[in-house]
C-alpha cells in the first residue's frame, strides 16, 4: 500500500465510518481495513494518515488506535488458536524499520490522546525489538528528554517517561536471566543517569514555584507525574538487584524522597481529589521504592529507616481518615509491615506505638467505608472475591490486618492484648446503640476472622484474640437468629462467614442447632448473604472428624432438606444470582450428601434442567456451569443407582435439555452432555432403549471426532455403548467405524491413550470370532505407531492392551494374529517391548491385569519363548509385584500435546460425579502375587530344576530375595 492522495482519502474515509453510529457504514469499513492491512506497508500508511495535520483529529485517533492493533496482531504474529484458521501475515522487515524511523518524533509532535496511543504501540514493538533489535531508541528518547525539559515542556517530558516506564516494566516480572540481566545493564548504562538529571531538574522547578509561591495547578500538576513516572522507572531499574549507580547516588534520590512524604503542596491538594490523587500517586510510588530497598537492600537503607518510617506514620495517620487515598494508604502500610517483620521490628516495641497503630491506622482502616457498602450492593461477586476469596491483599482492610500480623510475629503477647481490649471496645459501642453503630460489631468480627491463624496443611483455624465458642455464642448466634434476614446484611454476611471459618472448633450440637438458620439466609435478598449461607452449608458437608468421617451425615439433614433445596433453587431466581456459582456448588454438595427421596429427586431435576435450559441461551460463567453439570451428574448416580425406576423419568427431564445442547451446538457443553449420556447407558439395563441407539450412530459419524476437546468425554460414552449393546455393534458395520475411531486416534501421541480405552472396550465386550476378521487391521496400526513415534505412554499402554487380549481371547490367537501381520513379530515385540516396559505399569486394575497376564505367558509360552525371554519377564514381573510405584517409574518423558485445550470453549473437563466405575476383567483372580507363585509352583512340578535355574540366571538378586520371600508367605515352592 503506497502513501499518496488516494489511500489518504480511502484510509480517511474508512476512519470517519468506524465512528458512524449506523451499523452497516460502520461494518463496511471495518471489512475494508481488515482487507486492506493484508497489504504490505498498510502499518505505515496509517501511520502516515496519523501524521497527517490536515486530517481531522478524530479521523486520526481512531487511525492511531487502529495502527496500535495493528502492531500488536502482526509486529509478531502468534499462531492461531484455532487449527482451521489463517495465520496472519506480519509486517515485513523494511517496513518495521521505516516505522520504528518515524514513531518517536510522531509521537512527541501528538496531541495528548494520539500521544498516549502512540506510546502504546512503540511499547508493543518495543517488547519485542528492545533494545536488542532496537538499538537507536534509548538514544533518541535520552536526547528528546534533554531538549524536553530544557524547553520546560512536560506534556512531552511525560510522554517520553511514560514510554520508557512501559519499556522497562519487563525488569519487574520477567524471571532473572543472564539475558534480562544483559538487557537491563544497557538500560542502567543508557539512562540511570539521564533519569536522575530529570528527576533533580524537575525537583528544581518544584521548589522554586512552591518557593515563590507562584506555582500554577496545572504546571505543578505535570511536575509532579513526572516524579512520579521518575520513581516508577526508579523501581522497575532497582527490582532485580541495587545497581553500583543508585548506590552511589543514593542520598540524592533519598533526600527527595523523603521531601515528598512530608511536603504539602496546597496550590494541588486543596483543589479537591484530582489534585490529590496526582501528589498521593507519587508518594505511593515513593513508599514502594523504600519498600523495595528494605526488602534487598536492607543495610545501606537503615541510615534513612527511621526518617522514612516517622513520615510514612505521619501520613497514615492523615490518609487513613480519606476513603480517597487507598492506594497510598495501602502501599504506605505495606512498608511499614516489611519494616516490622525485619530486624528493625524494635521500632514498633513501644506500647505507646501500639496503642496508636491500633487506634489511629488498624481500625480507621477496618471501619466499613461507603465505598465497601456500596461494592456490597452493587458487585456481590467482586466484594466475596475480596472478602471470603482473599484476593483482597491490596485492600485497606486486610493490608491493616497485615500490619498486625507483622508485629505480632515479634510481639504476640503484646498484639494479642492490644487488639483484644479493641474489639471488646467495638462491641462496647455496639451494644449502646446497635442501630447506629453496626459498623463496630463488623469491625470486631472482621479483626477476628482477619487474624485468625490456619492450621499448616488443613481447613482448621485459631485465634488467640478470643475465646471462639464465647463469642460465637455471644456476638454471631444472635445475628444468625435474627428473624428478619435483609436486616443489616453486612452483619449478617460477617455472622455467616464467622461460622464458615470456625466451623471445625464449633461442637456438632450447636452447628445442628444453627443450620436451620442458616438455610433461612438463603432467602435473603442480598446476593452476599445468600451467597455466603449457601457457602457455609456447603463447607460445613466437607468437615471430617478424625479425618476420615463425616462429621454431618444425610440423617442430620434429612428433617430441613426439603426446605434446604427450596430455598437454594428459589436463590438462583433472585436479581444477578441466576449463575451464582455458590448456591450451585452448594447444591450439588447436598446432592451428594444426602438421602435423596423420590420426590426430592423429582424437583431437583426439574430444577436442574430448567437452569440448564436458561444458560445454554447464553454459557457465561463456566465454574457455575461445572457445578452445574456436577449436580446433574451426582443426582443421577445417587437417585437412580437406589431407585432404578427413576432411569426413565430422569432420561425424560434431560434428553429435551442435552438434545437442545447438540442441536444449538453449545460446544463448550458437549463434553459435559457426552459424559452425562454416558452415565445414563450405562445404568440402563440391556437392551437399550431406540432412543440412545439414534445417539450412537451420531457417535459414530467422524464428524463429532473433529474437536479434541470433545474426545474424552466420547470415548466415554462409546465405552458404555460398547459394554451395553455389543450385539448392536455387529450390525451394520458399526465396528468398522468404531475401528476407524480408533486407528484415527491412535495415530496421535495426544489422543492415544483413548484410542485403546476404545480397543480395549471391544476387546473386552466381543467375542473372538467376530474380532477375528478385524485384527490385522489393529495390528498393522499399533506397529506403525511403535515404528513411528512411539512414547513410554504409548509401551505402557500397548503392554496393558495385549494382556487384556491375552486374558480375554487366548495366547494362541494373540500369537497367530500378530504373526500374521508379520513373521514372528511376537517374540520380538515380548522381548523388545512388553519385558522391560512391564514394570513401568501403574494403577491397581493394570497391575493385576499385566502381572497375570505375563504369568500366563511364561507357563503358556514354552515353545514360543526361549528360557532367557521367560526369565526376563519373570524378572519384570517380580519387579511389578514387589517394588513400590516411585521406585519402578521414571518420570514420564513424554510432552502432553496442547494443541487446543487453551481457554475455556476448547478445554475437556471431567466430571467427578459422572465417572465410570473401573471395571476388573480378572475378578477370578483376588492376588496376583498368590496367582504368580501358585502359577510357577505347577509349573515347576512338571520339570524339577528347570526354574530354579532359570531364576538364578535371570533375575536381579534383590528380586530373587523378593520372590523367595512371596514363596513362603503363601508356603509354596518352586522346585
Amino acid at each position: 500500500m503506497e502513501w499518496n492522495p488516494e489511500t489518504a482519502q480511502f484510509l480517511s474515509q474508512c476512519f470517519l465510518n468506524t465512528l458512524s453510529p449506523l451499523p452497516e457504514p460502520r461494518r463496511r469499513a471495518e471489512t475494508a481495513l481488515s482487507e486492506a492491512s493484508e497489504r504490505s506497508n498498510y502499518g505505515l500508511a496509517v501511520l502516515h494518515l496519523v501524521a497527517e495535520p490536515s486530517v481531522d483529529e478524530q479521523i486520526r485517533q481512531s487511525a492511531a488506535v487502529n495502527f496500535k492493533n495493528h502492531l500488536k496482531a502482526r509486529w509478531a504474529p502468534s499462531p492461531p488458536k484455532e487449527p482451521n484458521l489463517p495465520a496472519l501475515n506480519p509486517i515485513s522487515d523494511p517496513e518495521k524499520e521505516l516505522i520504528k524511523s518515524l514513531i518517536v518524533s510522531l509521537m512527541l509532535k501528538s496531541s495528548p490522546k494520539i500521544q498516549s496511543q502512540l506510546s502504546e504501540a512503540l511499547a508493543v514493538i518495543g517488547k519485542h525489538d528492545f533494545p536488542k533489535a532496537w538499538q537507536t531508541l534509548l538514544p533518541e528518547l535520552v536526547a528528546n528528554l534533554d531538549t524536553l525539559t530544557q524547553a520546560n515542556d512536560y506534556a512531552s517530558v511525560n510522554g517520553v517517561l511514560a514510554t520508557i516506564n512501559s519499556l522497562f516494566k519487563k525488569f519487574r516480572y520477567q524471571f532473572k536471566t543472564n539475558e534480562l540481566l544483559l538487557d537491563l545493564k544497557y538500560c542502567l548504562d543508557n539512562f540511570a543517569k539521564p533519569l536522575l538529571e530529570v528527576f533533580k531538574r524537575t525537583v528544581n522547578l518544584i521548589d522554586q514555584a512552591v518557593a515563590c509561591g507562584a506555582a500554577n495547578a496545572a504546571t505543578l500538576k505535570l511536575y509532579i507525574e513526572s516524579q512520579r513516572l521518575c520513581c516508577r522507572i526508579f523501581y522497575s531499574l532497582n527490582f532485580q538487584e541495587l545497581p553500583e549507580f543508585f548506590e552511589d547516588h543514593m542520598d540524592e534520590w533519598m533526600i527527595e524522597f523523603k521531601k515528598y512524604l512530608t511536603v504539602k503542596y496546597p496550590v494541588l491538594e486543596d483543589i479537591g481529589d484530582d489534585g490529590l490523587a496526582v501528589v498521593d500517586g507519587l508518594r505511593a510510588a515513593v513508599c514502594e521504592n523504600i519498600g523495595l530497598y528494605m526488602e534487598k537492600e536492607e543495610e545501606l537503607f537503615q541510615k534513612y529507616l527511621s526518617g522514612f518510617v516517622e513520615a510514612v506514620w505521619s501520613l497514615l495517620v492523615a490518609s487513613s481518615a480519606s476513603s480517597s487515598r487507598e492506594r497510598l494508604t495501602v502501599t504506605a502500610i505495606k512498608f511499614l509491615t516489611t519494616v516490622s517483620t525485619s530486624v528493625h521490628h524494635i521500632l514498633f516495641e513501644r506500647d505507646d506505638i501500639l496503642e496508636q497503630i491500633c487506634q489511629s491506622i488498624v481500625i480507621p482502616n477496618v471501619m466499613l467505608r461507603d465505598e465497601d457498602e456500596e461494592l456490597f450492593e452493587m458487585n456481590y461477586i467482586e466484594f466475596i472475591r475480596r472478602d471470603m476469596e482473599g484476593s483482597d491483599l491490596d485492600t485497606r482492610r486486610r493490608i491493616a490486618c497485615e500490619l498486625l500480623k507483622g508485629i505480632g510475629m515479634h510481639y504476640k503477647d503484646k498484639v494479642t492484648a492490644k487488639v483484644s481490649l479493641q474489639i471488646k471496645n467495638c462491641l462496647g459501642l455496639f451494644s449502646q446503640n446497635p442501630d447506629a453503630n453496626w459498623k463496630y460489631k463488623d469491625c470486631a468480627i472482621y479483626l477476628v476472622v482477619s487474624l485468625a491463624t490456619k492450621k499448616a496443611g488443613g481447613s482448621s483455624v485459631s485465634t488467640d484474640l478470643v475465646d471462639v465458642e464465647n463469642f460465637f455464642g455471644s456476638v454471631i448466634v444472635p445475628e444468625l437468629q435474627s428473624r428478619d434476614v435483609n436486616a443489616f446484611p453486612m452483619l449478617k454476611a460477617g455472622a455467616l462467614k464467622f461460622f464458615t471459618m470456625f466451623r471445625n472448633q464449633l461442637p456438632k450440637a450447636v452447628a445442628m442447632a444453627l443450620l436451620p438458620d442458616v438455610v433461612r439466609f438463603l432467602a435473603s435478598e442480598s446476593n452476599v448473604v445468600h451467597s455466603y449461607a449457601a457457602s457455609c452449608i456447603e463447607k460445613l458437608l466437607l468437615v471430617k472428624d478424625d479425618g476420615t468421617r463425616a462429621r454431618y451425615t444425610a440423617a442430620d439433614i434429612s428433617p430441613f432438606l426439603l426446605v434446604l433445596m427450596t430455598n437454594l433453587f428459589s436463590a438462583l431466581e433472585k436479581p444477578e444470582s441466576e449463575e451464582n456459582q455458590y448456591i450451585m456448588k452448594c447444591i450439588m454438595r447436598v446432592l451428594g450428601a444426602a438421602e435423596i427421596s423420590r420426590d426430592v429427586a423429582s424437583a431437583c431435576i426439574t430444577g436442574l434442567t430448567n437452569v440448564l435450559n436458561r444458560v445454554c441461551e447464553n454459557p457465561k460463567n463456566p465454574i457455575f456451569n461445572h457445578y452445574l453439570f456436577e449436580s446433574v451428574a451426582v443426582l443421577i448416580r445417587r437417585a437412580c443407582e437406589r431407585d432404578p425406576t427413576l432411569i426413565s423419568a430422569f432420561e425424560g427431564s434431560l434428553f429435551p435439555s442435552l438434545q437442545m445442547v447438540l442441536a444449538k451446538d453449545v460446544s463448550e457443553f458437549f463434553p459435559y452432555a457426552f459424559q452425562l449420556l454416558a452415565q445414563l447407558v450405562e445404568l440402563n439395563r440391556p437392551p437399550v432403549p431406540q432412543h440412545y441407539v439414534q445417539i450412537f450412530e451420531i457417535l459414530l459419524l467422524p464428524e463429532s471426532w473433529k474437536k479434541s476437546a470433545n474426545v474424552p468425554a466420547l470415548v466415554r460414552l462409546l465405552q458404555a455403548f460398547l459394554r451395553k449393546a455389543p450385539h448392536e455393534l455387529n450390525q451394520q458395520g458399526r465396528l468398522s467405524n468404531v475401528l476407524g475411531i480408533f486407528n484415527t486416534l491412535i495415530s496421535s501421541p495426544s489422543t492415544d491413550d483413548q484410542g485403546f480405552y476404545v480397543l480395549n472396550t471391544v476387546i473386552e465386550n466381543l467375542g473372538y470370532d467376530v474380532l477375528s476378521p478385524f485384527m490385522g487391521h489393529i495390528w498393522v496400526s499399533l506397529f506403525n505407531r511403535l515404528q513411528h513415534g512411539r512414547t513410554v505412554k504409548f509401551l505402557k499402554n500397548l503392554v496393558i492392551f495385549m494382556s487384556l487380549f491375552l486374558v480375554k481371547h487366548g495366547l494362541q490367537n494373540l500369537v497367530v494374529s500378530m504373526n500374521a501381520v508379520q513373521k514372528d513379530v511376537f517374540q520380538t515385540i515380548v522381548e523388545q517391548f512388553w519385558v522391560p516396559n512391564l514394570k513401568l505399569i501403574t494403577g491397581s486394575v493394570e497391575l493385576k491385569l499385566t502381572s497375570v497376564a505375563s504369568t500366563k505367558l511364561i507357563c503358556e509360552s514354552s515353545t514360543l519363548l526361549d528360557s532367557k525371554v521367560r526369565g526376563k519377564m519373570l524378572d519384570s514381573i517380580v519387579t511389578l509385584l514387589s517394588r513400590p510405584e516411585e521406585e519402578r517409574v521414571l518420570d514420564e518423558p513424554d510432552v502432553p500435546d496442547f494443541g487446543e485445550t487453551v481457554g475455556y470453549n476448547a478445554t475437556f473437563v471431567h466430571l467427578y460425579n459422572a465417572g465410570k466405575k473401573e471395571e476388573d476383567p480378572l475378578k477370578e483372580v483376588n492376588d496376583p502375587k498368590q496367582y504368580l507363585v501358585a502359577s510357577l509352583a505347577n509349573l515347576a512340578a512338571l520339570s524339577p530344576g528347570t526354574y530354579p535355574q532359570l531364576i538364578r540366571e535371570n533375575l536381579e538378586p534383590a528380586n530373587q530375595t523378593a520372590l523367595l520371600q512371596l514363596c513362603s508367605s503363601y508356603n509354596l515352592s518352586i522346585v
